[in-house]
């Protein structure tokens, strides 16, 4: 990718309405929901599979997952989470609490009262352990890439300044997609560079749409540095007995390996599988690597 291009894509960031014409230009399906419309993808047949992603990549980043799920003989549902790629984007507080609620609202509207097993990354780790919070009983197995929300979890300047609430709208909105679109494929170390690429542009074409730094500043307040509520997630996860998958890369800028440490103690039936080499996006650096390690856990 050019820098000429870069450039563009950063430019473009918050210049567009999302209605009902700009949904139509992408493939996937929205549903309506208390908060507004989510897009979401639904494919295969048999056991329910859902898929939660983090912070700032929409659904895409299960791109190299979603149709190995297929595959496999699993019903998989994978969806934007509110304020990212093409769902709507509500005002409001973006807490652990919003999301589960959004989580429980698609799959109870799309699975009916099945259970299932779900997976998140980054973020969507947090929303996952909230949702069994919440939701208790719903959950068959659980699996967390690079989990955000330990209670461990020192978090760099940057964050502390952008959810600052004087300094933070004002910087969010002056530097937030420049700095979110330039890093997006910073910790993809394996893939090719068209997948960088593609990553990136994928990226870049939901932060077009108006209320995503909104969005996404609202989630880092009150979602990724809300530790103390995560954790409370993650110690229901513990509680209840799940069984929990956790692959972590070992040189994770984004949610620091060391995490691992809080995570098994308050979740000590937790199966950890470290990724020498790999950073926080290693399911869409190779995604055949990280779905070597969940089959088998999927057939235990």
């Amino acid at each position: 990718m050019t820098k000429e291009e870069l450039k563009a894509l950063v430019k473009a960031g918050e210049t567009l309405e999302l209605d009902d014409a700009a949904r139509k230009k992408y493939p996937g399906n929205y549903i309506k929901l208390s908060h507004g419309y989510t897009h979401y993808e639904l494919a295969g047949e048999g056991e329910p599979v859902v898929l939660v992603h983090g912070y700032s990549t929409p659904y895409f980043i299960y791109d190299k997952l979603f149709d190995r799920f297929v595959e496999l003989g699993y019903k998989v549902l994978r969806y934007d989470l509110y304020g990212r790629g093409f769902s709507d984007r509500p005002g409001g507080r973006h807490d652990q609490d919003f999301f589960a609620c959004q989580l429980d609202e698609i799959t109870k509207a799309l699975l009916g009262d099945e259970t299932f097993i779900l997976a998140g990354t980054s973020m969507g780790g947090a929303i996952c352990s909230a949702y069994c919070r919440l939701y208790p009983g719903k959950v068959k197995k659980l699996i967390l890439l690079a989990p955000a929300g330990m209670d461990t979890f020192g978090p760099p300047f940057y964050m502390k300044l952008c959810a600052s609430k004087g300094l933070g709208p004002l910087l969010f909105s002056l530097i937030g997609d420049s700095i979110l679109i330039k890093n997006t494929s910073g910790e993809l170390y394996h893939c090719s560079q068209d997948e960088k690429d593609y990553y990136t542009r994928s990226f870049a074409e939901g932060c077009k749409y108006k209320g995503y730094l909104k969005c996404t500043l609202s989630s880092l307040r009150y979602t990724i540095l809300d530790t103390g509520k995560s954790t409370m997630g993650y110690k229901a996860v513990g509680e209840q007995g799940i069984p929990l998958l956790v692959i972590w890369g070992d040189i994770d800028k984004t949610m620091p390996y060391y995490q691992h440490t809080r995570l098994l103690e308050v979740c000590p039936q937790a199966e950890l599988h470290t990724f020498e080499g790999f950073g926080h996006t290693f399911l869409f650096d190779d995604g055949k690597k990280t779905m070597d390690v969940i089959e088998p856990f999927l057939e235990a």
